[in-house]
């Protein structure tokens, strides 16, 4: 994103204003590699917490009188789930900030390096795939190729996640969080409003045109698919 010089508007008085998000549906481009910085360096405070939120009691990352006897490494190891959690989180400012309306789902995951305490971890992105949504107006799928890479540029960590991502606003209504087609609470495709409800009319979870389990519009059925 650009913006003009804060003196741009000093005639009429207004001074442009840029909020930092991430891309719309239609600026995602395939091919292209998005590198994500800062990176992140990975403290024993952030291996200990985050393996110990999640209720993981692997002693390689906790216990660092046993893992030093543990060949090959003979130290402790980063929970692999928070250089997952981190690779994904680099990335956020850059693509889906404000922008994502969730993920679909990961795959492809893998930890080709350790990743040690005092580690840096460098992000980076391919969009694979771009697609619009054929049930959900306003919205479009993306895939993005994640990588991450340590200070020596090894490869530590990849995946692949879908996603389902807004497309840009038309004037504040199109797709706009307070807007209307697709608006958290709009009407078109509104969380609570009527056309695509989660308990509304037209979409409905248990209702009758594009039904989980009814017809014609299931989610294993056809033409409509679910995202």
């Amino acid at each position: 994103m650009t913006t003009e010089p804060l003196n741009a508007g000093a005639a009429t008085g207004e001074v442009r204003r840029v909020v930092q998000r991430g891309l719309w549906f239609e600026e995602f481009e395939t091919g292209v590699v998005y590198e994500h910085r800062p990176g992140r360096t990975i403290t024993e405070a952030d291996n200990v917490l985050f393996t110990t939120l999640t209720m993981n009691t692997q002693a390689m990352h906790l216990d660092a009188a046993f893992a030093q006897t543990q060949a090959p490494f003979h130290q402790r190891l980063v929970n692999s789930m928070f250089t997952l959690s981190t690779l994904v989180g680099l990335s956020v400012a850059q693509l889906t900030q404000g922008t994502i309306v969730g993920n679909l789902g990961f795959s492809e995951i893998a930890f080709p390096k350790p990743v040690f305490q005092g580690d840096t971890l460098y992000a980076e992105t391919v969009i694979t795939e771009l697609r619009e949504s054929k049930s959900r107006s306003g919205e479009g799928i993306v895939t993005f190729a994640h990588t991450g890479r340590n200070q020596h540029g090894e490869v530590v960590a990849t995946a692949v996640r879908k996603t389902l991502v807004r497309k840009r606003p038309i004037d504040g209504s199109a797709n706009a969080i307070d807007g209307s087609a697709n608006a958290i609470d709009g009407s078109a495709n509104a969380i609570d409003g009527s056309a695509n409800p989660i308990d509304g009319s037209a979409n409905p979870i248990d209702g009758s045109a594009n039904p989980i389990d009814g017809s014609p519009n299931p989610i294993d059925g056809s033409p409509s698919e679910q995202a």
